[in-house]
C-alpha cells in the first residue's frame, strides 16, 4: 500500500452518499476520493505508486492572462461538477483575484487556487489526516476521513478551498464530493493519472488562445514550464511563509 492510498474505509450513510457515485466508475482503481489509476495508454499502471520523481507545478503568466476572462474558471467548474453561481457556500476550486498598485493605480486580474504546497499549512492543521500531499506534490483532500472542521480553510494562506453545504446530486464519477467536506483544486488528478499531464484550466486557456498558464514537472529540466522560469523567472505568492508552493507567477508587481 503506498502512502497516498493509506486511507480509512468510508463510512456509511449520511453525508457519505457520493461514495456512490465512485463506486459507478469503471476502468481504474480508486486510491482516494478523485484519484484514479489507469492502466491503459501512458498512464501509470494500477499498481506502480506515486512517486517524488515527478513534482506537477503550474505556472501563470498574468501579462498573458485577458482581462474579464474566466475560461479556466468556467472549465473548472464543467470538469468538476461544480456550479457556476459562486455564491458565498457555493465551491469554487479557482478563481479570478484582482490586484491594485497602491502607488501607480494599475490594475490586473489573475488566477488563484490551492497553490500545492510542498509544506502545506492545511495539512499540518489537519486532525484526521484527511488533508494530505501526494509524493507528485498534489495537495488533496480525502473525503472517506473529513470531517468538516474547517481547520484547513483558516491555515490556507491563499484562501483555496470550499467547505461543501448542500446536499449534492449529479456528481462526476471522476470527481465524487459529499456535503459537509472540504475541497479544493486538484490540479485534475484523475486526468494526469490517466496520462493526460494537462488539467482543464490549462487547455481551456489554450482554446482561448491566451496561453497564460502552462503546466508540467518541475522536476523536469526539458519540462515547459521549467524553461519558461529558467528564462524569465517566476514568483510565490507569499513566499515569506516559505510553502515552496508549486503554482508559479510572473508579472505580478
Amino acid at each position: 500500500m503506498t502512502a497516498c492510498s493509506k486511507r480509512t474505509q468510508p463510512e456509511a450513510g449520511g453525508r457519505r452518499d457520493f461514495l456512490k457515485t465512485a463506486a459507478a466508475f469503471t476502468g481504474g482503481a480508486m486510491i482516494a476520493p478523485g484519484v484514479f489509476l489507469y492502466s491503459s495508454g501512458s498512464a501509470r499502471p494500477p499498481d506502480e505508486p506515486v512517486t517524488a520523481a515527478v513534482r506537477w507545478g503550474m505556472l501563470v503568466d498574468t501579462g498573458r492572462c485577458a482581462e474579464g476572462c474566466s475560461e479556466c474558471v468556467t472549465a473548472c467548474n464543467q470538469e468538476h461538477g461544480l456550479s457556476a453561481e459562486h455564491t458565498e457556500t457555493e465551491a469554487q476550486w479557482i478563481r479570478k483575484l484582482r490586484i491594485r498598485d497602491r502607488k501607480t493605480g494599475f490594475e490586473k486580474s489573475f488566477p488563484v487556487m490551492c497553490q500545492h504546497c510542498e509544506k502545506p499549512p492545511c495539512v499540518d492543521v489537519c486532525p484526521t489526516g484527511a488533508s494530505f500531499r501526494r509524493a507528485d506534490g498534489i495537495v488533496l483532500v480525502d473525503k472517506h476521513t473529513c470531517i468538516g472542521c474547517r481547520y484547513c480553510m483558516m491555515a490556507c494562506p491563499y484562501k483555496a478551498r470550499s467547505f461543501i453545504h448542500e446536499t449534492l446530486t449529479d456528481q462526476l464519477p471522476h470527481a465524487p464530493r459529499g456535503k459537509g467536506t472540504v475541497e479544493s483544486c486538484t490540479f485534475c488528478v484523475h486526468k494526469l493519472d490517466r496520462g493526460e499531464n494537462t488539467t482543464a484550466c490549462v487547455q481551456a486557456c489554450e482554446r482561448a488562445g491566451h496561453r497564460a498558464l502552462v503546466f508540467g514537472d518541475l522536476n523536469n529540466p526539458d519540462s515547459e514550464i521549467v524553461h519558461r522560469l529558467r528564462e524569465y523567472g517566476g514568483m510565490q505568492i507569499r513566499a515569506d511563509l516559505g510553502l515552496n508552493t508549486g503554482v508559479r507567477y510572473q508579472g505580478i508587481f
